[in-house]
């Protein structure tokens, strides 16, 4: 594993209290819990699937859904099963 440094210092974060759990964007071959985790522990930036950055930082259970972030995962979702294919996991936001 190679490491990088990120060094803009131009982004907007999310950095407030959180409103909503969001569904966080991957490459598709890295599960989403292991991006969070590894964001958590080197506290670096991640994007949900509505675009939003932030570090995560919070129990996600405990706040509601991001309904922006639920619709686009769940038209991925649908383009997905209808070419035969599934994802691998269930976002847990």
């Amino acid at each position: 594993m190679s490491t990088q440094l990120d060094e803009r210092t131009d982004e907007k974060l999310g950095t407030g209290e959180a409103k909503a759990a969001h569904i966080v964007a991957t490459d598709g071959d890295t599960p989403a819990t292991a991006v969070v985790l590894e964001a958590r522990i080197y506290g670096t930036p991640v994007e949900a699937l509505c675009g939003q950055r932030f570090i995560p930082s919070r129990d996600p259970g405990k706040l509601p859904k991001c309904q922006k972030c639920k619709e686009i995962y769940d038209t991925i979702r649908g383009m997905v099963e209808r070419a035969g294919g599934h994802l691998n996991e269930t976002p847990q936001a």
